[in-house]
């Protein structure tokens, strides 16, 4: 039996800092989305709610509505409803 592979913390890392959580929400998942007021707002995909932001400081995503910042995993994994270990091999193929 095959062991599954293990990602260290520095590819983890890597993916969650180089890939630009905007371009990951409007052209990479193309989810819904628009620019208001200088940020990014993105359709929650907990809730559905517009309520969101991104930080290009952090590279993260918000949803204030539910309180959750989204890495770029987390969105990754919750839009095309994959495992962690799917997310981060998407994810990989649009690393640089």
């Amino acid at each position: 039996m095959a062991k599954d592979k293990r990602f260290s913390k520095q590819a983890l890392f890597s993916l969650r800092n180089q890939i630009k959580i905007n371009n990951l929400i409007s052209d990479i998942l193309a989810m819904p989305s628009k620019f208001t007021d200088g940020y990014l707002r993105f359709c929650c995909p907990i809730c559905s709610e517009f309520v969101t932001a991104t930080s290009s400081e952090t590279n993260l995503g918000r949803c204030f509505r539910c309180n959750k910042n989204f890495n770029t995993i987390d969105l990754v994994m919750l839009d095309k409803k994959l495992n962690f270990i799917d997310a981060v091999k998407f994810l990989q193929q649009y690393q640089h």
